[in-house]
């Protein structure tokens, strides 16, 4: 088997051989306009439609006048005469016969590789098997490649391949780039949601002096002109929350965001998160919201990308869960104990009457740590108030098992859940809860196992915001990296005065995963991050 920089040797002949006979192998002569665009759509869908194809005549059946049509594009394949051509529409055949193409026409095509970019011209016929092709009476080289397409690209086993050479694995799997186009198409619909409803798109900045909106260890850079440390943005939050100060009621943007964490099939540190706030609004008011728009969103991707959407093990159009967080860890109690769940440690050790006992539950923790993989006995022993551990037991014990646990009526597809009052203490921005100011009036979106969002009613009070960020300073002296910054300049926004308000953020590319059924974040990333490639 030759090496790649034989075939390439090879292949940089050709490119000589192009240049004698006068073309250029990478020329810029063919410039495309909407009208001939329109007619190579044309071409692909008249190769996708089996009774346009039916009518069409037989290559000896042409009369003179048959108008002609462009195909462009690269070439993916060579069946005899036949050239397979992969345009962003799909793919369309050629009939590219050298006594059918003026003689300099001719010379060009002897010279054809594998994943050229070409141009043919002639009319639309019927092969004897009924597929269409264009036949050829124009020939023209457009671009040279000098190393061919994978000669079996979808059985490649090396999946870190496919990422790192997504410029290949796009042209070679037509199913990678319906996903991408896939995610545009649910980013611009998104946008129209809440443009619809008076949103104000904006932009705020990626560079930040401190660490806020999220709990997140951030990336870390330098300005040389201000001699000024700044992170790479972990959240948009407080600025968009600023805007509201502003008197901006209802904006939102969609933006990346940089969290130096581990990468795994639900995290890449670099995402996209949509985040919107919403003025004289609830959490409340956002689950409802939250609804209306993923369905529309769903809706219009499923009438425009049926295959992708075909097969879902989870039922959007279903009603939505909405329980307390609490509660779910009551629920996944009780189910243990009538076997609709497995048993674990911890369903040995908790009842659901103990929740709320927090001598109870820190016994419990405490029990719990030897029997737990590190990872979870590090989370555990972080736990220093009853709050903390509330939410880390329904980490550890509930959310694994929501998919399983809220189901449609006959059991066949999950439905998403909203798990709603979470202890203050996880949620410095968030605002209390009236009746029971040890929660918060915030809620999580789960869908198939998968966190897509996080959401809250705002928090205006500024001296209760500033004891917030104190006690964050006290995390972060307790070891916890992720902990927030003081930020004095959000708490005088907010003396200036915030109007009651609900934000909401959500992660885009879990949404692309869960609504296009890919299984890894880097599916849906054209370029995610990897390490370097080894020499």
């Amino acid at each position: 088997m030759a090496t790649e920089d034989e075939l390439r040797q090879t292949r940089l002949k050709k490119a000589e051989l192009l240049r004698e006979l006068g073309v250029l192998p990478y020329p810029n002569s063919f410039r495309t306009t909407q009208e001939l665009e329109d007619k190579r759509h044309q071409v692909v869908g008249l190769a996708a439609d089996e009774e346009t194809r039916a009518a069409l005549p037989l290559e000896e059946e042409l009369g003179n006048d048959a108008p002609h049509l462009p195909l462009f594009g690269r070439v993916v394949a060579k069946r005899g005469p036949f050239l397979v051509i992969r345009t962003p529409h799909g793919d369309a055949q050629a009939l590219v016969r050298p006594d059918s193409l003026p003689e300099a026409d001719a010379a060009q095509l002897k010279l054809l590789d594998l994943a050229d970019h070409v141009l043919v011209e002639g009319p639309a016929i019927r092969t004897k098997t009924g597929a269409l092709a264009v036949s050829a009476r124009r020939y023209a080289h457009l671009g040279k490649a000098l190393l061919p397409p994978p000669a079996k690209w979808h059985g490649l086993k090396d999946v870190e391949k496919r990422y790192r050479e997504r410029y290949v694995d796009l042209f070679a799997n037509p199913a990678v780039a319906e996903v991408f186009r896939a995610r545009t198409r649910i980013v611009q619909s998104l946008r129209s949601f809440l443009d619809e409803r008076d949103f104000l798109e904006v932009e705020t900045p990626l560079l930040h002096a401190i660490r806020g909106g999220a709990t997140a260890k951030p990336f870390e850079t330098h300005h040389n002109a201000l001699d000024l440390d700044l992170i790479l943005r972990i959240a948009p939050e407080l600025y968009l929350k600023r805007l509201l100060v502003g008197g901006f009621d209802r904006v939102y943007e969609i933006g990346r965001t940089f969290r130096n964490e581990g990468i795994s099939t639900k995290h890449n540190p670099e995402f996209t998160i949509l985040e919107f706030y919403m003025a004289y609004a609830t959490h409340e008011d956002l689950m409802d919201l939250v609804v209306e728009m993923l369905r529309s969103v769903d809706g219009d991707l499923r009438a425009r990308f049926p295959t992708l959407t075909s097969e879902r093990t989870f039922d959007l159009e279903a009603d939505w869960k909405r329980v307390r967080m609490r509660e779910a860890i009551a629920d996944r109690l009780q189910r243990a104990g009538q076997g609709e769940v497995p048993a674990t440690p911890w369903t040995d050790a908790l009842s659901p009457g103990s929740i709320d006992d927090e001598a109870a539950l820190a016994a419990a923790c405490q029990a719990m740590v030897p029997k737990l993989d590190p990872a979870a006995q590090k989370q555990l022993r972080r736990c220093e108030t009853h709050g903390e551990r509330v939410f880390a037991v329904f980490e550890l014990l509930a959310e694994p098992d929501l998919t399983a646990m809220y189901r449609t009526a006959n059991g066949a597809q999950s439905i998403p859940v909203f798990v709603t009052e979470f202890p203050w203490e996880v949620s410095p921005l968030a605002r209390r809860n009236d009746d029971d100011p040890a929660y918060v009036d915030r809620f999580e979106l789960f869908i198939e196992g998968r966190e897509l969002s996080n959401a809250f009613s705002e928090l205006n009070d500024p001296d209760d915001q500033a004891a917030r960020f104190e006690a964050q300073l006290q995390n972060r002296e307790r070891g916890d990296e992720e902990a927030m910054d003081f930020d004095a300049d959000y708490i005088r926004a907010l003396s200036h005065g915030m109007p009651p308000a609900a934000g909401f953020g959500l992660g885009v590319d879990r949404l692309v995963m869960l609504l296009c059924n890919q299984p890894s974040i880097r599916d849906v990333l054209l370029f995610p991050l990897l390490r370097p490639e080894a020499e």
